[in-house]
């Protein structure tokens, strides 16, 4: 039976006003440093839509925004001889991206590669060759992708590796050898590539013992060797010391593979990025626990020293020629995306750079923490808990699930999170069997017929919130986004009394009809993850959310962009023509000119202030 639909107050202005603040706030990412140093090109949604902006490092003159004025910028890369930009674009909120061009004062803008508007470009990086960029381009026909590399002056396009999914993470200087990525989700492994005669070798040996998935690869200065991250052997009875760490796989005559040596890791974080620096130091980034650690170390793995950070999370950065200096893109519960300079060696103060958007009023919003909590069959489990001022007991809770699902929720800056606090709402934010940053094992703990296991961990969290007085009994809702928002429309499935509302941004809602409608290259990568759309179109039914929405009993916001070919619009679509028709009370909420994620300003504010009032009104 449906719940009788409330009258829809609205929330009240000055909850109306913070969440503009908040969902409003623009920031700054994806840095790239000029070769000389004194200008850094990043991406800004300032104007209200993510644009490339170059400014100078000292400040003296307003960034300039060099990309067209339609152009959706999704990442930017600065040429080494400092002659160009690189950056990609999502046309309208497509994520089949474009690569463009253009000279750092602005002049000589011009498309690249993706003008068929079935392709896919993804980022790739610049050769030591003036002019030439290498990236892998999905043609949108099938499952793979080449590594294709172009001269961003005259155009032309050469095809350096082909024959499966290959992402392409570097090329020898002499243009013969290409490190790429490939294989499904879960299963990616560096193969080192033969330009001349095509053949492929895994750097690290299918079947050798303990080697797992690799990626990130990259050749050592003098090319006789390749750098790698790749997933360890965990240890006997040591939950999640399955870590990843930095590898190092020598070349032999004809650039023939070596075995692979583990030269740094840690049992308690797994190294989320590194850069070998000239000196023989390695600049590692780590993820322990979602918060990021910066440390320096030596190519044996003997610790130099720590590096700290204003913020907890460093999704990107870029390092200046001489390796002394970070610019690093952080984030926090009270900071969006922004850019901040951070010494690596010295005692140098840390600031962010002044053309960074101003951050929204930090009275606006709360620091969530950390807790742990165990699973119904014992495995652990961890989330973020964000409670609103002043509360102090239980309380109207929406538990939000990341995407992915190899996501990972971390204490960085969410705007729908912070938005419902700001409504009066606790938030709990978990990281469910599947999640990354636990190790390997834990992200493959839900793959194929497993992920009914993680399905149970909703109502193992919800058990939880109640027991330590957090959350009321019946005044739950539940978010999500992508993966997440499938994982909410299976929870008031499956569990129909467990809450109360539920509201899901770009979820799927039948993975038989995802498969048919995503990306082919998206659908390939998916397989191992969700399972065969032929050979497993059964279990894909039982695990589809569409199969049993008769029972869903809480009201549903659907919400979903318009221009998404990732998650394909009509998977929120088509569960809204069957709620409707099952006289169910649910909502669609198109996003106009979005694709999978949402970007536009204006849509961030309605997507905030519709969540916060739906489980305003429901809770």
């Amino acid at each position: 039976m449906h719940p009788a639909v409330p009258p829809r107050a609205g929330l009240p202005t000055e909850v109306r006003l913070a969440i503009a603040e908040i969902a409003g706030a623009p920031g700054a990412w994806c840095p790239s440093l000029a070769p000389t140093g004194d200008r850094v090109a990043y991406v800004s949604d300032r104007s209200g839509l993510p644009r490339l902006e170059v400014a100078t490092l000292d400040q003296q003159l307003p960034p300039a925004v060099l990309s067209g004025s339609g152009e959706e910028v999704v990442s930017v890369a600065w040429s080494p001889d400092g002659a160009w930009l690189a950056y990609l674009v999502s046309p309208g909120g497509s994520i089949c991206a474009q690569l463009w061009a253009v000279r750092p004062d602005g002049t000589d803008r011009h498309l690249v590669a993706g003008e068929d508007p079935r392709a896919t470009v993804f980022a790739g990086g610049w050769t030591a060759a003036p002019g030439h960029y290498v990236c892998s381009i999905a043609s949108g026909d099938g499952p793979d992708a080449d590594v294709v590399l172009v001269d961003v002056v005259s155009g032309a396009r050469r095809t350096l590796a082909s024959g499966g999914f290959l992402s392409v993470t570097a090329v020898a200087a002499d243009e013969r050898t290409v490190l790429a990525r490939r294989g499904p989700r879960g299963h990616r492994h560096v193969v080192l590539v033969d330009v001349a005669t095509g053949v492929q070798r895994r750097l690290l040996p299918l079947g050798a013992p303990g080697w797992q998935a690799s990626e990130d690869g990259r050749f050592a200065p003098d090319g006789g060797a390749v750098y790698l991250r790749a997933a360890l052997p965990g240890l006997p009875d040591v939950p999640r010391s399955d870590r990843t760490g930095l590898v190092r796989v020598p070349l032999g005559e004809g650039r023939v593979p070596g075995p692979g040596e583990v030269l740094i890791s840690r049992p308690d974080a797994d190294l989320d990025a590194y850069a070998v620096r000239g000196d023989g130091t390695v600049l590692c980034v780590w993820n322990a626990d979602g918060v990021t650690e910066l440390e320096v170390r030596d190519l044996d793995g003997r610790l130099r020293h720590a590096v700290p950070l204003p913020q907890p999370v460093m999704p990107g950065w870029s390092l200046s020629a001489d390796g002394g200096t970070l610019l690093a893109e952080l984030t926090g519960p009270a900071r969006p995306r922004s850019l901040w300079w951070v010494p690596v060696d010295g005692p140098a103060p840390q600031a962010p750079l002044p053309s960074t958007p101003r951050p929204p009023d930090p009275h606006l919003l709360v620091t969530p923490v950390r807790l742990r909590y165990p699973a119904a069959d014992g495995t652990g489990l961890d989330g973020w808990l964000y409670t609103p001022p002043g509360v102090t007991g239980p309380n109207r809770t929406v538990v939000s699930f990341h995407g992915g699902p190899e996501g990972q929720e971390r204490p960085d800056f969410s705007p729908v999170a912070q938005s419902l606090v700001a409504a009066g709402l606790t938030v709990f934010a978990p990281n469910v069997r599947g999640s990354g940053g636990h190790g390997r094992a834990f992200t493959a703990a839900d793959d194929l017929g497993a992920r009914e296991a993680s399905f149970a961990d909703v109502p193992a969290t919800v058990d939880h919130l109640v027991a330590a007085d957090i959350a009321l009994p019946g005044r739950l809702g539940a978010h999500g986004w992508s993966y997440g928002g499938y994982l909410t429309l299976v929870a008031l499935t499956r569990w129909p009394d467990l809450f109360a509302a539920g509201a899901s941004l770009a979820g799927m809602s039948d993975l038989r009809t995802f498969f048919a409608g995503t990306e082919p290259w998206m659908a390939a990568a998916s397989v191992t993850e969700y399972g065969d759309p032929v050979a497993d179109r059964e279990l894909l039914a039982d695990l589809s959310p569409m199969t049993a929405l008769h029972r869903l009993t809480a009201p549903v916001l659907l919400a979903h962009g318009d221009r998404d070919t990732n998650v394909p619009v009509l998977e929120s679509v088509q569960a809204h023509q069957e709620l409707t028709a099952l006289g169910a009370p649910a909502e669609l909420l198109l996003l106009r000119g979005e694709g999978h994620t949402v970007v536009g300003r204006g849509n961030q504010l309605a997507l905030s202030e519709r969540v916060a009032e739906w489980f305003d009104r429901w809770l």
